[in-house]
């Protein structure tokens, strides 16, 4: 496994807030949310952004946005409404090359971001 934050947080070795895990994949609270409700999904196969992922990840990426509607619904955000983000490389705020998706709520959102 690819050696990031992420990549230690997947394998147990640096302790979070997990919320959900499973053989694919692991989400937990963010350490600095950007919104009430800011929830990180990513997969344990070491992607290092989504334009890594090829054909081969398709199923692994269908299952990370379930995921992300599933702990959506663990947080009580689910009917409200929810943001989903994967930023892609530095410009787009990606700052831990480790494929992962946002999921925040629990306020208004507004486009753009801010």
């Amino acid at each position: 496994m690819a050696d990031t934050l992420f990549a230690k947080i997947a394998s147990g070795e640096i302790p979070a807030d997990i919320l959900y895990e499973d053989e694919d994949l692991v989400a937990f609270r963010d350490i600095s949310p950007q919104a009430p409700t800011h929830i990180l999904v990513i997969p344990r196969k070491p992607i290092p952004t989504l334009n890594d992922a090829g054909p081969e990840d398709a199923e692994l990426l269908g299952k990370l946005l379930l995921a992300a509607a599933k702990v959506a619904e663990q947080a009580g955000i689910a009917e409200v409404g929810y943001r989903t983000v994967i930023n892609c490389n530095a410009a787009a705020g990606q700052t831990v090359f480790h494929l992962h998706l946002h999921v925040l709520g629990g306020r208004p959102m507004q486009w753009p971001p801010g």
